[in-house]
C-alpha cells in the first residue's frame, strides 16, 4: 500500500512542480526551482510534525506525502544542474547567490515550518473550562 500512496501523491507533486517551472521558469535566475525547494523545506517539516501530531491520518499516508508529494515536488537534481549552468554561463555571482539563498533559505523554511507547527500544536492544547 505504501508504494501507491508514495506513487499517487508523487505524480500530484510532480505536476504542482511542473506547473510551478510554467509559472516562474525562465530568465537568467531559476525561479521555479528555489520556489519549489524553499516551500518544500517548510512543508515537509510542518506537514510531518502537525500532521502527526494533530491529525489521524495514517503513518503509510503521511510518509506517501512527506517521500511522494514532497519529493516529487523538490528537487536537488534540478538545484545543481541549475548551479552548474550559471557557473558556465559566468554568472558566478548568481551562482553563489543561488546557492546561499538555497541553503539558508532551505534551513530557515524548516524552522519556520516546525515553529509554526508548534504553535499552532500549543494553541490547540488550551482548554477554557
Amino acid at each position: 500500500m505504501y508504494f501507491l500512496y508514495v506513487g499517487i501523491f508523487g505524480a500530484l507533486g510532480g505536476m504542482c512542480r511542473y506547473a510551478m517551472n510554467l509559472w516562474l521558469g525562465g530568465g537568467d535566475f531559476p525561479y521555479a526551482t528555489l520556489a519549489v525547494n524553499l516551500i518544500g523545506c517548510f512543508l515537509l517539516a510542518f506537514l510531518m510534525q502537525f500532521l502527526a501530531e494533530k491529525s489521524r491520518i495514517s503513518l503509510v499516508i503521511l510518509n506517501g506525502i512527506g517521500t511522494g508529494f514532497i519529493g516529487a515536488f523538490t528537487t536537488f537534481s534540478a538545484f545543481s544542474v541549475d548551479t552548474i549552468e550559471l557557473l558556465q554561463q559566468g554568472e558566478m555571482v548568481l551562482a553563489i547567490s543561488y546557492i546561499l539563498v538555497s541553503l539558508i533559505g532551505g534551513l530557515v523554511m524548516v524552522q519556520f515550518g516546525r515553529t509554526f507547527s508548534n504553535k499552532l500544536l500549543k494553541r490547540g492544547t488550551h482548554h477554557v473550562d
